[in-house]
């Protein structure tokens, strides 16, 4: 390149020529001068051709302003401005029109071009040659200016353009210039930035052996996203859990890959406040590809934002295998483990390959204190499990001494005469000081547990039968109805002497006797109508002392303990008597050959209901009855059976097998808790907890409602309106009122019934319905009466008790309550009780 300075070219503009300027003016000097020579004639006409011309030049002027080919001087003076920018800028600027016509060229592009005047201009097309890639950055952009894009590329020259440096970088740019009225120019721009990209190459080669350095350290180092995702593992991290780094970063590696157990868990819930950056150790194992524990120590760092959302995590991880640990003061660390190890509750112990106790904390020996007794090398974990178990436990050492990560816990019941119950979690661990690998057995006393979870499984067995039995005996009750019904009607049209009377009398005594079992079915499912009253537990037990006496014979004694200043209870007298004595009962057929029954009754209060050790128990007040006999005792696979519908250990044709299950059910549905305890050959005693009932205080006593005699008059009149989805019943109910004078409309759903009590012209006295039925039961057409403002009596009937449905009705609901099975007799006298 030349070293003479230049000067930029611009063929935009024109300055303007002092020699013109002179030749106009001598110009008009010689016509003034032809004025005064020429005759007067020529003169008048030399001056009107002279004015005719000035005018023209000066519309010429005006138009040309116009349209911007003539300028201000102050206009001028910004172009110049524009221009002295232009000129002086540190890139090269070039400015063509058409394909190859320069029209700008600053003094920065001359001499990147090497030129030394205007015909020396090379365009940026043949600045820039050389390999193919140079070549094809120029013509994107060459093929962007015919389009009148813009465009950017960045070129590397060697040599450079300066044809000293060896390497030269050089952002060239184009872009469209928009000139009114004009030819489109292109704006060329090239910049030097070798010395920019040197600085990115050296900032790179920096951060490339920071990586080097943080890759190779001899700690470990990872980064993880909140959600878990691995961003970021070095190389020595990788090496020691033998993965690939190509994985990381890829969405190939979580925490929940390299982090034995809850691990994972543990560093995501590290807590923070608003902007705070919290640093935390933790002592846990990592995971190796191949399953292998990694003990080490981690120092986990987060930040937190304002909103206390956690940032991307940096943690520094350092090996803890044996051989790799930084140097401590081990006899503070010992200290510290030793406290941490005899204080925690859990139950650890190391065992060696074999199974032998190497060493374990006091939770340990309270635990398996019958496995720990001998020599230390004599005690194996092996002999506190049962036989059962011994298997799976030593599969699970075994495993652990391998190597091997990821063994499932293991259930387990301890050997000797305990029924206790634990989880064992077993996992390896890589010992120092030449003892070679250990294994660490940790225990959890789950006995409790199991307990809850058998209670929980016996609860749920005994709420589907009884829901079972419930239906049974709701669809039997139906079947019951329509039996008891007609039998009724046969008997009002048979006499006394009559053949067939006996027959149908047998007909209905059988009946009446299938009644008795479904209503022990429903005192099971906990469906039965009871009547609860306020009660003191020792006058009902004192009132039915005589009876059991007369019951059990005079083999066995009956003893009958009494509790001070018992507390009240709300129970149905009927159904707790007929509980007493079923148990009465049962204890003397335990004993055949005599015995003793001992019936107690005392307060317990709240702080005394753990003693019981029942975990189903809920803490409360209660008033206990126990009643305990010196029988045979119940076998202890019978014992969860006992209260099941039908099970019964009694011969054919000598019990039900609904005794206790009623109990059970009459208990449940008061409110209480019943338990059983057993042992074969001592006798068996039940306890029943009745919860202590607070009345609440009565200002005024109640008034007694004066007892309306029964007439013996059972006929009547009055429009009945008998709803019942079951055919047989609907027509035995239809029968025995028509026969008492009433007029009866028969509807076999609660939707049908509805449609009836809103037809116009249609007057209904009382509505009798059935409670369960298809389409709309009867609760749901009580709701839609009182909705539309209909006040019809009305009376239930179902198999279940009244408040087995009751929440279903209105709030404040007034009805009248018929249970299922029902005699004909007991049907009229109700209905002739509602209508008055």
């Amino acid at each position: 390149m030349t070293d003479t300075p230049l000067s930029a070219v611009d063929r935009t503009e024109r300055a303007g020529s002092p020699l013109l300027v002179l030749v106009i003016a001598v110009l008009l000097v010689a016509a003034a001068g032809s004025y005064s020579v020429l005759p007067q004639e020529q003169a008048g006409r030399f001056t009107l051709g002279l004015l005719a011309l000035l005018a023209i030049v000066g519309l010429s002027s005006l138009f040309f302003y116009a349209v911007g080919v003539l300028q201000f001087a102050g206009q001028a003076a910004r172009n110049d401005l524009t221009k002295l920018i232009a000129d002086s800028s540190g890139e090269g600027l070039l400015v063509t029109e058409g394909d190859a016509r320069v029209l700008y060229a600053n003094e920065t592009y001359l001499g990147m071009s090497g030129a030394s005047d205007a015909t020396q201009i090379r365009p940026v097309e043949r600045l820039f040659s050389g390999p193919a890639e140079i070549s094809e950055a120029v013509y994107r952009l060459a093929q962007a200016a015919r389009d009148h894009r813009t465009a950017a590329e960045e070129i590397r020259l060697s040599p450079a353009l300066d044809g000293v440096t060896a390497v030269g970088w050089y952002r060239v740019k184009v872009r469209p210039l928009d000139r009114t009225g004009r030819k489109r120019a292109v704006l060329w721009s090239v910049a030097d930035v070798t010395r920019e990209r040197e600085r990115h190459e050296n900032v790179f080669q920096e951060l490339q052996h920071a990586i080097d350095f943080l890759d190779h350290a001899p700690a470990g180092f990872f980064s993880a996203d909140p959600d878990g995702r691995l961003s970021y593992l070095n190389a020595t991290l990788a090496e020691w859990l033998d993965y690939d780094l190509a994985q990381v970063g890829s969405g190939g590696l979580t925490l929940g890959d390299i982090m034995a157990g809850d691990g994972a868990a543990m560093l995501s819930a590290v807590p923070g406040a608003p902007s705070e950056v919290k640093t935390e150790q933790f002592d846990v194992d990592l995971r190796r590809r191949g399953g292998q524990s990694l003990p080490v120590r981690l120092l986990h760092r987060i930040a937190f934002a304002e909103d206390r959302m956690p940032g991307p995590s940096r943690t520094l991880v350092i090996s803890r295998a044996p051989g790799e640990e930084p140097a401590e003061d081990l006899r503070a660390a010992e200290v510290r483990f030793a406290r941490f190890f005899n204080s925690t509750p859990m139950a650890i112990a190391s065992l060696d390959g074999s199974g032998a106790i190497l060493r374990s904390n006091a939770a340990f020996v309270r635990l398996f204190g019958d496995a720990l007794r001998g020599g230390d090398r004599a005690r194996s974990v092996y002999a506190g499990v049962s036989d059962a178990d011994q298997a799976a436990l030593r599969a699970a050492v075994a495993a652990a001494s391998e190597g091997r990560g990821d063994i499932p816990a293991i259930d387990a019941t301890l050997g000797g005469t305990t029924d206790r119950s634990v989880r064992l979690f077993v996992s390896g661990n890589e010992a120092r000081g030449g003892e070679g690998s250990t294994v660490d057995i940790f225990a959890l006393d789950t006995t409790e547990q199991r307990t809850l979870q058998e209670s929980f499984a016996q609860a749920q067995k005994m709420q589907a039968v009884g829901q079972l039995a419930g239906g049974v005996a709701h669809d039997f009750n139906n079947v019951l109805t329509a039996i008891i019904g007609y039998s009724d009607l046969l008997l009002s049209n048979h006499r006394p002497t009559d053949p067939s009377f006996q027959d149908i009398m047998q007909i209905r005594q059988n009946a009446n006797r299938a009644a008795g079992l479904v209503r022990q079915l429903l005192a099971f499912s906990r469906r039965q109508t009871l009547q609860p009253v306020d009660l003191q537990l020792g006058d009902v037990v004192a009132e039915l002392q005589n009876m059991m006496r007369r019951l059990v014979g005079e083999k066995i004694e009956i003893d009958v303990v009494h509790g001070r200043d018992l507390w009240l209870v709300r129970a149905d007298v009927n159904q707790l008597e007929q509980v007493v004595i079923n148990l009465v009962v049962n204890s003397r057929d335990a004993m055949p050959e005599g015995g003793r029954i001992t019936v107690r009754t005392r307060n317990v209060p709240e702080p005394e209901v753990a003693a019981f050790g029942e975990k189903t128990l809920t803490p409360a007040d209660y008033v206990l009855i126990e009643i305990e006999d010196s029988g045979s005792g119940i076998p202890p696979d019978v014992l969860p059976k006992i209260f099941e519908p039908f099970f019964t250990t009694k011969e054919v044709g000598k019990g039900t097998g609904l005794g206790l299950s009623m109990v059970y059910g009459i208990i449940k549905q008061t409110g209480g808790f019943i338990f059983c305890d057993s042992v074969m050959g001592r006798g068996t005693a039940f306890r029943i907890f009745l919860p202590r009932h607070r009345p609440a205080p009565v200002e005024e006593p109640a008034r007694k409602e004066p007892v309306k005699a029964v007439s013996s008059d059972l006929t009547g009149r009055g429009t009945i309106l008998l709803v019942e989805d079951e055919d047989a019943v609907r027509a035995f109910g239809a029968r025995a009122l028509t026969s008492r004078g009433y007029t009866v409309i028969e509807a076999s759903s609660g939707a049908e019934a509805l449609e009836i009590v809103l037809e116009p012209d249609q007057s209904i006295d009382l509505i009798v319905s059935d409670v369960v039925m298809p389409e709309m039961d009867g609760p749901t057409m009580f709701g839609e009466l009182r909705k539309r403002g209909i006040d019809i009596k009305v009376i239930f009937v179902s198999g279940y008790a009244d408040d087995a449905f009751r929440r279903n009705l209105p709030e404040g609901a007034v009805y009248d309550f018929l249970a299922k099975p029902f005699s004909l007799k007991g049907l009229v006298e109700k209905v002739k009780e509602n209508m008055g």
